[in-house]
């Protein structure tokens, strides 16, 4: 016999909200003794190798209203090309650099900074090699299951003409998306989470 459930009712979904400062970043939310500084506020050191640069991301909504309560994750090789992880069979990673970092948006001005560097090519599945990118893991409000992109580098306009994932048909009208632009030793870039300029999110 088939039970009616017409007597149950959907239960709210439930987004990121506030915890995920709480439990990623006490110390922005003021919180102290949980840890001497959150875990990746930094990625570098004296001896890191490579070029160092500022990355100035901003979330957006679909009123371009950027979001002061995201939080963002990023991932990336070292100047070399090569990970920081277990997987990374190609080499040894820069051991003064972490590949890792996460910041929350300034209250403010919605604006997270990240001190890193410019990662070096990798190769893609198929062994060409990808143009210089940070992928990018975003949560906030309103947001139920974190968002995943990729940036490239405005300076890089050969290798990103060579890069295997710029160049799939279904990503080429949102390049520009994708582009962080260079402003002196600053690198900006904007996720447009709706509109014409939407980011497109993809895991390859």
């Amino acid at each position: 016999m088939v039970q009616s459930l017409d007597r149950l009712k959907e239960s709210p979904s439930q987004t990121a909200g506030p915890y995920v400062h709480i439990g990623l970043t006490p110390n922005f939310c003021g919180i102290s003794g949980v840890y001497d500084s959150d875990l990746g506020s930094t990625m570098v050191n004296g001896e890191t190798k490579g070029e160092r640069i500022e990355l100035r991301i901003r979330v957006l909504d679909g009123t371009g209203t950027p979001l002061k309560d995201a939080l963002v994750e990023v991932w990336q090789a070292d100047a070399d090309g090569l990970y920081n992880s277990p997987a990374e069979l190609r080499g040894a990673a820069d051991t003064n650099f972490s590949g890792w970092g996460r910041q929350p948006t300034d209250m403010e001005t919605g604006v997270c900074l990240f001190h890193t560097i410019k990662p070096g090519r990798v190769p893609f599945r198929d062994g060409r090699l990808m143009a210089p990118h940070i992928t990018l893991w975003i949560v906030a409000r309103g947001i139920n299951i974190g968002l995943h992109t990729k940036l490239y580098f405005s300076d890089e306009e050969k290798a990103n003409a060579e890069d295997p994932i710029l160049a799939r048909i279904e990503h080429r009208l949102r390049v520009p998306t994708l582009i962080a632009e260079r402003q002196g030793d600053s690198y900006a870039f904007d996720v447009h989470l709706q509109g014409e300029k939407e980011t497109v999110f993809f895991d390859s």
